[in-house]
């Protein structure tokens, strides 16, 4: 059971938070449980919201989007984020079992990817302070500046709602996740 309250819908939310609820109900189908529990604080719904949007619109692609949120939250321990990306990668990105599996290992059979996947989980080992070495890495497999600093903010989303649902201990409302074995 969630340690922060899991609104019950989108009238028991705050006022401001309704239509932002609403857009996320029509986009996806139903109000999953982490925007129920953001929408507590109408603010940080907007602030989710609003950086989940932007990077949407951005250079990467949104199967490359799914995998590194599904090897951040590996990395970091989420299984509700876990569930979400792997249901999400599978049914809208439309990567297979084994490409999930490989990304939650931080790695892709796609080498572009593959090369993204490794520069993340280095940012979060790291906490940012990664090595040139990583960034002529990045570089080397195409990716330019401005994808790199996308692939910095995923990171950083992506850690955000991992660590929000590991403080709250959200009900998973998706299918959960198979367990990982060692690669």
């Amino acid at each position: 059971m969630s340690r922060i309250a899991i609104l019950a819908d989108i009238q028991a939310a705050p006022a401001a938070t309704h239509a932002k609820l609403q857009a996320v109900q029509q986009q996806l189908g139903t109000v999953p449980n982490l925007f129920r529990l953001i929408a507590n604080s109408p603010a940080a719904l907007e602030g989710y919201l609003g950086l989940s949007g932007a990077l949407a619109k951005g250079r990467l692609p949104a199967a490359t989007r799914e995998r590194l949120a599904l090897a951040i939250s590996q990395f970091n321990g989420c299984g509700y984020c876990l569930a979400a990306h792997s249901f999400l990668g599978s049914h809208h990105a439309k990567l297979d079992d084994v490409e999930i599996a490989t990304n939650r290992h931080g790695h892709s059979a796609d080498t572009k990817a593959d090369a993204a996947l490794r520069f993340a989980l280095a940012v979060a080992a790291q906490r940012g302070h990664v090595a040139d070495a990583d960034l002529t890495e990045v570089r080397a497999a195409g990716y330019d500046d401005a994808q790199i600093i996308e692939i910095v903010l995923h990171v950083a989303l992506n850690v955000l709602t991992n660590y929000v649902n590991e403080v709250a201990a959200t009900d998973i409302d998706f299918p959960v996740a198979a367990q990982l074995q060692a690669a």
